[in-house]
């Protein structure tokens, strides 16, 4: 049986799945792009990067991103998503699911 921070994360894990890349058509877990979430009583923390500094949907992504944790949530929890860079994000960070699909099988 999952802890109960366990059963949150993959909850949270799960909303953060509704948030696609447009680019790639892609959601930003598989994709790698979730560096770290973590969850506690006063709310939710989330540090995610993208595929390139470059990236022109940034801003939408982290806002869907923000959108849906708060769905998940408690009233009153903050959601704070932090858009990082370090480590630099390659495809080895991708769900094998997500490499075969774009056929970058191992």
């Amino acid at each position: 049986m999952l802890s109960e921070s366990a059963q949150i994360e993959t909850i949270l894990r799960t909303a953060l799945r509704r948030v696609i890349d447009p680019e790639v058509g892609m959601n930003i877990v598989d994709l790698g792009l979730v560096y770290r979430l973590e969850a506690s009583e006063s709310g939710v923390e989330l540090d995610l990067t993208m595929t390139s500094p470059a990236c022109p949907m940034g801003e939408m992504i982290v806002a869907e991103a923000e959108a849906v944790l708060a769905d998940s949530v408690r009233p009153g929890q903050s959601v704070t998503v932090q858009l990082v860079w370090e480590p630099a994000w390659s495809p080895e960070r991708m769900s094998a699911e997500a490499r075969q699909h774009f056929g970058w099988g191992e």
